[in-house]
């Protein structure tokens, strides 16, 4: 390797099953374990992808129309397969078994660290997100000084128990703490079973209605393409690509997952099985999120499922839509939380031994983690933001910067022509698009504070 001292560790993810253990009672647990199989890797990179991004994107589609939105999630999806299949072959010819790995030996102990750095932002700013949504979900949410009602507050109506704090705090404790203490993540292969169908369950219910609504005329019809009278609007066009990058980042627990693998070679139809299962699944959502409720989707297009839809059932529908994505996002989080947590034990305990086999290390990040999560998830109001943040800065350079200028830098010599121009084109795409994108929602929200002094 290129950097990185000898005694660095060169792997911070989990051991796998060609790995031993110096703890007894690890080493015994990893001997049981056999190699995760094709489906419960699909299941669980899908997991990693499919997340709170979803509920966005019909939002994207508002600003974009539909045409360019559709066509821009099916972009994203191909240039994610491609950056994918750069970093997992340049991994393999250098013996890599992390992303991190990569990184070090394309770029030195910097690259390691700026790579660790990255994913520690992007999943804290993904995961605030998601406990947003389950907060907006089920305790309400006030937007453009609307109340929107969350499903406990339908049921119940509004109390201490049921308000934005406490059911996070309950939520915390009793659904993600056991889940983030699993150790390997192959052991979250049936919850992120149970959550990708939770999600189609999302999109079958969203596109019923929609359909319903459409053939009773109930449905105008939507925006095709954008509406761009000045330059400002253009720009403002560019704010949907953050949203889109961060809905297919997966690329940190493509190692894990493919160390796992009882037959690594499996990993490349993995990632095609898992792209078009998770692009079906964006372009159902937005389209048909979008058409429900065309120019009033809210960013979190969960929120718009408050009130009458003007079909039998509504409420049950509501509550059955919200519901179903709630309780998706929260077995997601385990599965965003594990490369969180390997990758900050990279950053501060690189010399130590393996996070599995220090319990107390472990204990202690796990519980610091989710305090730091849950409470910038009760200060930070709305999932745009968050996403605006994380999308257009360390998302992007997971998703597409680092794998292109780990092929570039091509330390073994085995990039082709069109590698190389692939990987230009990927850094080009990413830096233009998000600086576009930070500068237009920097100018939006100044245009908005300064707009009432001069009216």
């Amino acid at each position: 390797m290129s950097g990185g001292g000898a005694n660095e560790r060169s792997d911070p993810l989990l051991p796998t099953k060609r790995e031993g253990d110096e703890d007894d009672a690890g080493a015994s647990a990893f001997h049981e374990f056999n190699g995760a199989s094709f489906a419960g890797a699909v299941f669980n990179l899908s997991t990693t992808i499919v997340g709170a991004g979803i509920m966005a994107l019909p939002a994207t589609m508002k600003v974009l129309g539909l045409v360019p939105g559709l066509v821009m999630i099916v972009l994203a999806a191909l240039l994610t397969d491609a950056s994918i299949e750069l970093l997992v072959r340049f991994s393999r010819a250098v013996g890599a078994r992390s992303y991190g790995a990569a990184m070090g030996d394309a770029f030195g102990w910097w690259g390691r660290r700026l790579l660790q750095v990255c994913v520690v932002i992007n999943n804290v700013g993904v995961m605030i997100v998601y406990m947003i949504i389950i907060g907006d979900v089920l305790s309400g949410t006030t937007s453009s000084g609307e109340h929107h009602y969350g499903v406990l507050e339908g049921w119940f109506g509004m109390h201490w128990w049921n308000g934005r704090f406490f059911v996070l705090l309950v939520t915390t404790l009793c659904v993600f703490t056991p889940l983030a203490c699993l150790k390997r993540i192959d052991s979250l292969s049936y919850t992120s079973t149970i959550s990708v169908a939770l999600a189609v369950v999302f999109v079958i219910i969203t596109a019923g209605i929609a359909i319903v609504k459409l053939i009773g005329g109930q449905i105008p019809m939507p925006k095709l393409f954008p509406a761009v009278p000045d330059l400002a609007s253009v720009w403002e066009l560019f704010t949907a690509v953050p949203i889109l990058v961060t809905a297919y980042v997966c690329h940190y627990n493509v190692h894990p997952i493919h160390n796992e693998l009882k037959d690594s070679s499996q990993i490349k139809p993995i990632v095609h099985t898992s792209l078009t299962l998770c692009s079906t699944i964006y372009i159902t959502t937005s389209f048909f999120g979008y058409l429900l409720f065309g120019e009033s989707t809210l960013s979190d297009v969960l929120a718009n499922f408050d009130s009458n839809l003007g079909i039998p059932y509504s409420s049950v529908l509501n509550d059955a839509v919200r519901m179903s994505y709630a309780v998706h996002l929260m077995l997601v989080f385990p599965m965003i939380f594990h490369a969180l947590r390997l990758n900050l034990d990279g950053l501060l305990f690189a010399s130590a031994r393996p996070l599995s086999s220090d319990n107390r290390r472990f204990g202690i990040m796990t519980a610091v983690l989710l305090l730091v999560i849950f409470g910038c998830a009760n200060f930070i109001p709305s999932i745009w933001d968050a996403f605006q943040f994380t999308g257009a800065t360390a998302a992007v350079c997971i998703a597409f910067i680092f794998p292109a200028a780990i092929t570039l830098r091509d330390p073994q010599g085995i990039a082709k022509k069109w590698d190389k121009i692939l990987a230009v084109f990927m850094i080009v795409l990413a830096v233009v698009s998000n600086v576009v994108a930070v500068y237009s929602d920097a100018y939006k929200i100044f245009h908005k504070k300064t707009a009432p002094s001069k009216a």
